[in-house]
């Protein structure tokens, strides 16, 4: 025998689904940051513009690549390059194949340093 009860639909509490939105809101501003990037100052050499500066006493031509990095023609690491490279000018050439975290990570060991001038060649 069937129920002669007609079906009621019970209404549809949103407290559960309020709830559930304040604790992703609560993960998502707790896992975020809001800090500003650190930046780091560029300099582009480009064709046709001269920039009065000192003469430099030591010039340092930098080839950049995703798996290299050429000091003057010999082949150096991050840090080996960081040790070298003191004072002067250095010019950094980019390979096609260079991300640009890896220009940034070049930069950030070089920055800081007096009388040090790093130009990225285009």
């Amino acid at each position: 025998m069937r129920n002669r009860v007609p079906f009621v639909r019970r209404a549809l509490s949103m407290t559960p689904l309020i709830d559930v939105i304040f604790l992703l809101l609560l993960f998502f501003m707790l896992t975020s940051t809001f800090s500003t990037f650190g930046e780091i100052e560029l300099s582009q050499a480009t064709a046709g513009s001269a920039t009065p500066q000192a003469p430099s006493d030591q010039r340092s031509f930098v080839q950049l690549g995703a798996e290299r990095i050429v000091l003057n023609g010999t082949s150096v690491t991050l840090d080996e390059l960081a040790a070298q490279v003191e004072t002067g000018q250095v010019l950094v050439s980019l390979d096609a194949d260079t991300s640009a975290q890896r220009v940034v990570d070049l930069l950030v060991h070089l920055r800081g340093r007096k009388g040090l001038a790093v130009m990225v060649l285009e």
